[in-house]
This record gives structure tokens, sequence and C-alpha cells, in this order.
């Protein structure tokens, strides 16, 4: 763990603004990506529907940012999935990948347009091939959060 500094507002003083250079783990998913031969298989009443989607997948290099000492490399990302006989969005997402080098500290934030968002987390090195992150519901720090359904009771 490296030391903090005097106070916790101190941002650090050399940080390279190459965010593509400096994402260490995550540097493999910068880019634009398709695929044409998803399946996605959902729960029905009737039995499960099998449908085929169409996914894009575009990753972008953001500036580092600083949270204090805290340095953050990552990728904005957008994820669009559609299916080959409807022009609707069958899905859409959009987050972002973040590292941080001096502690291995990998986080994705995501949220999706049905009242859902997530802040997960996981550790890797620069060089890892393999990124795992996970998140509770109702955790405070890396957790899920989702709009309860329509008709259900809210608490007050």
């Amino acid at each position: 763990m490296l030391p903090l500094p005097a106070d916790i507002f101190t941002e650090p003083a050399d940080v390279s603004p190459d965010g593509l250079a400096n994402l260490g783990p995550l540097r493999r998913l910068a880019g634009v990506w398709q695929a044409d031969k998803g399946i996605d298989i959902n729960p029905k009443a009737e039995g499960p529907e099998r449908r085929t989607f169409i996914e894009h997948i575009r990753m972008d290099p953001i500036d580092p940012q600083a949270n204090g000492p805290q340095l953050l490399y990552g990728l904005r990302y957008h994820i669009h999935i559609n299916t080959p006989e409807e022009d609707i969005t069958f899905h859409d997402q959009v987050g972002y990948w973040l590292w941080e080098p001096a502690t291995g500290l990998i986080m994705q934030t995501l949220a999706i347009p049905r009242g859902q968002v997530l802040l997960a987390s996981g550790k890797a090195g620069p060089d890892d091939k393999e990124i795992s992150v996970t998140a509770k519901r109702g955790d405070t720090a890396y957790g899920i959060c989702s709009t309860r359904l329509s008709g259900t009771s809210v608490p007050h």
C-alpha cells in the first residue's frame, strides 16, 4: 500500500496523459467489437424463448482520473444489442472499466436503462489476461441497485 499524502486532496503530480498506454490489463479491451452470433435464452411461462442477437461494443480510453491521491486509468464503454428481426434496441448498457495501477484495483461501472446500476471490483496485475469483478446487491461499496418492478410496494 502506498503512503497517503498529508491530506486526502493532494493529487498525483507525475500523471502520464497517455490513457491507452496505462490501461494495464484493460488495454486489450480498447476498440470496437461486433458479433452477430449471440444467443439469448429468456425464461417464459410457456417455456424458454431463444433469440439470436447482434452485439456492438465500443470501448474508448478516457483521460487519467485523479481522486485525491488515487489515480485511475480507464475505458468508457457502450454496449448496444439488437436482433436481426427488429430495429429496436434489445439491450443497451453504458459504463466504465477502471484500473488503479498503484493497487491493481479493477472496477466496472454500468447503467442499464431499465433502472439498474452496478459498481463491481476485483484485482488484476498490469499483464493479466483474465479479469474478474464482483458486486453484491445492496452493498454500499461494490453493489448492485435496481428499481422495483411496477406494481410492487415501495417501503416508506
